[in-house]
């Protein structure tokens, strides 16, 4: 029986050089291949030994994580609306509540958070802009 690939030495910490390190963050940093196809590619056991070099050798600034967000873009026309009446009927409801809970307040304990304005305040304040 012959055997066309040999088994694959466990390797340690050891085995990896400062040059064999670079190499692999280069590579990945390039986009010629996945940290996780590295690790396949070179025999690398270590979950996250490429990620710890890519951390320390790569020239990607890691200090600040990347916030991820889902892009809108994939939207269709006709989802966005169904989406937007959604959100409208949504805050009609919500301004209906507010607006009942004013009115109770206003008739059981006698408060008066809306408003009022009259037509002598709104021609005051016309005057004052001559």
């Amino acid at each position: 029986m012959k055997h066309s690939e040999q088994p694959r030495k466990k390797r340690t910490q050891r085995d990896y050089n400062l040059g064999f390190k670079l190499s692999v963050v280069s590579q990945v940093e390039k986009g010629e291949m996945t940290y996780k196809q590295a690790q396949k590619a070179y025999g690398i056991q270590g979950r996250s030994t490429v990620l710890v070099w890519l951390r320390k050798h790569g020239t990607l600034d890691w200090s600040k994580p990347l916030q991820h967000q889902m892009p809108k873009s994939k939207e269709t026309p006709a989802q966005k609306i169904k989406r937007l009446e959604r959100e409208l009927s949504d805050e009609k409801l919500k301004n209906e509540i507010l607006n009942t809970m004013i009115d109770i307040s206003d008739s059981q304990y006698g408060t008066s958070i809306r408003k009022k304005y009259s037509s002598q305040q709104s021609n005051a304040s016309g005057n004052n802009k001559k």
